[in-house]
C-alpha cells in the first residue's frame, strides 16, 4: 500500500508479511513385517481366481474322498475288488483327493507371485518393499497357512463323512484309533507346504506356465519315471522324492520302504527351504 508523505509526494511502505501456517508434515510410514502380511493378505483376497481355485481343491478332497469311500461300500464282499484297494482304511480312502488337492493348491500358489510377475504389478510391490525378501516370506505365509487350513478342514469333513459310509466294514475307524488324527492334521500340512513350494517356483521360474509345469513334473511325473528304475534304485530315490516323503506325513501305516511320519516331515520340509531358498536368490540377486 502507499501513503501520502508531508510533502506530498507519495512513497511506497512495505506491507507487512503474511503470517502462513506451514501444513503438517505427511506421516511416515515404516515397512514392517505386519504391514507386508497385511498387503498380501489383501491382494491374495482381492482375486477372484483365490476363490474359484481354493474352491476346487477344497471340492476335490472332499468329493473323491467320498466317492472312494462309496465305491469300497458298493464293492465290498465282492470277488472283483482288488486286493490292494480291500486293504483300504477310512483314512486313506477319506484322503484319496489329497492328490487333486494339491495340484489345485500348488497351481493358485504359482499365480499368487509368478501371476505379479506377468502383470508387472510386482514392480509396485517392490518399490513400496525394497528389500525384497519381506515380499517372499509374507506371500509363502500367507498363501501356506491359508493352503494348510482349507487342506485340514477338507480331510477332516472328508474323513467325518466318509467314516459314515464304511460304517460296518472293515475299513471303518473312528477318531480314536491310533494315528487317525495325526494322519489328517498331516494332510492338512502337506497341502499347506504344497502351496509354499507353489509360490516359491513362481518367484524362481518368474512364470505362470513355467512354474505350473515344474511343479506338475515334480509331484506327478518324476515319481511315475522313478518306478521305470530298477527296484534296487526306487527303494533308495523314492522315498525321498518330496511327494512320497509328504505322503509319508498323512498314511496311517508305514513299512520298511516308506519313510517314518517325523522323517517325512524333515525331508518335505528340505525340499521347501530348498524351493524357498532358489526363489530368495532370484528375487534378491535379479530384477523384477
Amino acid at each position: 500500500m502507499s501513503t501520502l508523505s508531508t510533502t506530498g509526494t507519495t512513497t511506497a511502505t512495505p506491507e507487512s508479511p503474511r503470517t502462513t501456517t506451514s501444513s503438517p508434515d505427511r506421516p511416515v510410514y515404516r515397512v514392517t513385517g505386519r504391514r507386508v502380511l497385511a498387503s498380501e493378505w489383501a491382494k491374495l483376497w482381492s482375486l477372484r481366481s483365490t476363490w474359484i481355485t481354493l474352491g476346487l481343491g477344497l471340492l476335490f478332497l472332499v468329493a473323491f474322498g467320498l466317492i472312494a469311500a462309496t465305491r469300497f461300500k458298493s464293492q465290498y464282499g465282492s470277488v472283483r475288488m482288488d486286493p490292494d484297494f480291500a486293504r483300504a482304511t477310512a483314512v486313506s480312502l477319506s484322503l484319496f483327493g489329497t492328490n487333486f488337492a494339491q495340484l489345485a493348491l500348488g497351481v493358485l500358489g504359482v499365480l499368487v507371485t509368478a501371476g505379479e510377475y506377468s502383470t508387472g504389478l510386482i514392480r509396485s510391490t517392490l518399490a513400496a518393499v525394497p528389500r525384497r525378501l519381506p515380499v517372499l516370506w509374507s506371500k509363502a505365509a500367507v498363501f501356506g497357512l491359508v493352503a494348510l487350513v482349507v487342506g485340514t478342514v477338507g480331510a477332516w469333513v472328508a474323513f467325518l463323512a466318509g467314516s459314515r459310509i464304511v460304517s460296518g466294514t472293515p475299513a471303518a475307524l473312528d477318531i480314536t484309533h491310533d494315528g487317525v488324527v495325526r494322519s489328517l492334521f498331516g494332510a492338512g500340512l502337506y497341502l499347506g507346504l504344497v502351496g509354499v513350494i507353489g509360490t516359491a517356483l513362481g518367484v524362481l521360474l518368474r512364470s505362470v506356465a513355467g512354474g505350473i509345469s515344474l511343479l506338475v513334473a515334480t509331484f506327478m511325473l518324476v515319481p511315475g519315471l522313478i518306478s521305470l528304475l530298477p527296484s534296487s534304485w526306487q527303494d533308495d530315490i523314492s522315498p525321498y522324492l518330496p511327494s512320497h516323503a509328504g505322503e509319508a506325513l498323512f498314511s496311517l501305516t508305514h513299512d520298511a520302504t516308506t519313510l517314518s511320519p517325523t522323517a517325512g516331515l524333515l525331508v518335505f520340509l528340505g525340499w521347501t527351504a530348498l524351493a524357498l531358498a532358489g526363489a530368495a536368490y532370484r528375487l534378491v540377486r535379479s530384477d523384477a
